[in-house]
């Protein structure tokens, strides 16, 4: 069974930082794109950024300059490095892969998901 499992979430305020971790089980994701989004109460999935195996990366226009993607495939995880929060950051982190080796920005086209961890930045 596939499992994504995303840490590293909680309260931080404005100007903070905090890193994300989404792990990896059942399979490897050997040539597979990373990915991660959020939601924010009231609002629908938003991109974040993505990572492809060979470590390309795609930015969502509002985290560009302040996220960094990236993955250790040898772990089989993927991390969401994020500073100079802000309170609009605030919403549930989700983690994603998809089934191939493609830059995807939109939600649908990720064919595995986690469960989403809270990240809440306060003013």
């Amino acid at each position: 069974q596939v499992q994504l499992v995303e840490s590293g979430g909680g309260l931080v305020q404005a100007g903070g930082s905090l890193r994300l971790s989404c792990a990896a089980s059942g399979r490897t994701f050997t040539g597979n794109t990373m990915g991660w989004f959020r939601q924010a109460q009231g609002k629908e999935r938003e991109f974040v950024a993505t990572i492809n195996w060979n470590g390309i990366t795609l930015y969502g226009d509002s985290v560009e300059g302040r996220f960094t993607i990236s993955r250790d495939n040898a772990k089989n995880t993927m991390y969401l490095q994020m500073n100079s929060l802000k309170p609009e950051d605030t919403a549930v982190y989700y983690c994603a892969a998809a089934k191939d080796n493609s830059l995807y920005t939109r939600a649908p086209l990720y064919s595995y998901w986690g469960q989403g961890t809270q990240v809440t930045v306060s003013s």
